[in-house]
Protein backbone atom coordinates (compact mmCIF):
# COMPACT_ATOMS: atom_id res chain seq x y z
CA UNK A 1 0.00 0.00 0.00
CA UNK A 2 1.45 3.36 -0.94
CA UNK A 3 -0.53 5.58 1.43
CA UNK A 4 1.90 6.95 4.03
CA UNK A 5 -0.62 6.71 6.88
CA UNK A 6 -1.19 3.01 6.20
CA UNK A 7 2.57 2.40 6.05
CA UNK A 8 3.01 4.29 9.33
CA UNK A 9 0.22 2.25 10.88
CA UNK A 10 1.82 -1.03 9.81
CA UNK A 11 5.19 0.00 11.21
CA UNK A 12 3.66 1.18 14.47
CA UNK A 13 1.70 -2.05 14.91
CA UNK A 14 4.78 -4.14 14.22
CA UNK A 15 6.70 -2.25 16.91
CA UNK A 16 3.89 -2.37 19.47
CA UNK A 17 2.77 -5.94 18.80
CA UNK A 18 6.21 -7.52 18.50
CA UNK A 19 4.95 -11.09 18.56
CA UNK A 20 3.17 -12.31 15.41
CA UNK A 21 -0.11 -13.06 17.18
CA UNK A 22 -3.39 -13.80 15.41
CA UNK A 23 -4.58 -10.29 16.40
CA UNK A 24 -1.54 -8.66 14.80
CA UNK A 25 -1.97 -10.81 11.70
CA UNK A 26 -5.63 -9.80 11.41
CA UNK A 27 -4.66 -6.13 11.75
CA UNK A 28 -1.99 -6.50 9.09
CA UNK A 29 -4.50 -8.21 6.80
CA UNK A 30 -7.02 -5.39 7.32
CA UNK A 31 -4.36 -2.88 6.33
CA UNK A 32 -3.22 -4.94 3.36
CA UNK A 33 -6.86 -5.22 2.22
CA UNK A 34 -7.41 -1.47 2.60
CA UNK A 35 -10.06 -1.98 5.28
CA UNK A 36 -9.73 0.77 7.90
CA UNK A 37 -13.11 -0.11 9.43
CA UNK A 38 -11.88 -3.61 10.29
CA UNK A 39 -8.57 -2.22 11.54
CA UNK A 40 -10.45 0.20 13.79
CA UNK A 41 -12.61 -2.65 15.15
CA UNK A 42 -9.53 -4.76 15.91
CA UNK A 43 -7.65 -1.87 17.50
CA UNK A 44 -10.58 -1.38 19.89
CA UNK A 45 -9.84 -4.88 21.22
CA UNK A 46 -6.09 -4.30 21.68
CA UNK A 47 -4.64 -3.70 25.13
CA UNK A 48 -3.21 -0.27 24.28
CA UNK A 49 -2.70 2.63 26.64
CA UNK A 50 -4.81 5.74 26.11
CA UNK A 51 -1.89 7.48 24.40
CA UNK A 52 -1.26 4.51 22.12
CA UNK A 53 -4.95 4.27 21.26
CA UNK A 54 -5.11 7.99 20.39
CA UNK A 55 -2.02 7.63 18.21
CA UNK A 56 -3.27 4.61 16.29
CA UNK A 57 -6.76 6.12 15.92
CA UNK A 58 -5.09 9.19 14.40
CA UNK A 59 -3.17 7.00 11.95
CA UNK A 60 -6.36 5.20 10.95
CA UNK A 61 -8.14 8.53 10.48
CA UNK A 62 -5.33 9.78 8.21
CA UNK A 63 -5.53 6.53 6.27
CA UNK A 64 -9.29 6.97 5.82
CA UNK A 65 -8.85 10.58 4.71
CA UNK A 66 -6.27 9.47 2.15
CA UNK A 67 -8.72 6.95 0.73
CA UNK A 68 -11.35 9.65 0.21
CA UNK A 69 -8.94 11.88 -1.74
CA UNK A 70 -7.75 9.03 -3.97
Amino acid sequence: MTDQAAVSLLRWLQRQLRQPTPQREHLEAAIANDDPEEARRLVALAPFTDAQRRHVEGLISRWEEGRVRS
